[in-house]
């Protein structure tokens, strides 16, 4: 039976990793090899290309942190859940998501597929 809050707490664990080498490894521990990752701005194919976008994420927000917004809902292979996009203050900056995410059978991420709720100007 799959654990969607651990699952997604490596997803945000991922997500909030500043320094390369550390967040390198929680992908591998997080995603599959092949995993994808799709959202309206971003994409990114594989561990290195997971790691890339992520990068530049922290380059356009520095000191930004995702948090959860509500409860994990899962089901067989499949989950969602929400976030929130905060500032170092620790006040959230107007982005907000749900993420709908495929476990593969080895409690991975095989891929995510994020849609933005609030976005500056949206």
């Amino acid at each position: 039976m799959t654990d969607y809050n651990r699952v997604v707490e490596g997803y945000f664990a991922v997500w909030n990793e500043e320094a390369s080498e550390r967040r390198r490894a929680l992908i591998a521990k997080t995603w599959t090899e092949g995993a994808t990752y799709l959202d309206p701005m971003l994409s990114g194919d594989g561990h290195d290309g997971i790691d890339r976008m992520i990068a530049a994420v922290h380059e356009k927000f520095p000191g930004h942190r995702f948090k959860p917004k509500g409860a994990v809902d899962g089901h067989a292979d499949r989950l969602r859940f929400s976030w929130e996009l905060v500032g170092p203050d620790g006040k959230g900056v107007g982005v907000a998501g749900t993420d709908f995410g495929v476990v593969a059978g080895d409690g991975r991420l095989a891929a995510v597929t994020g849609f933005l709720d609030q976005a500056p100007g949206a």
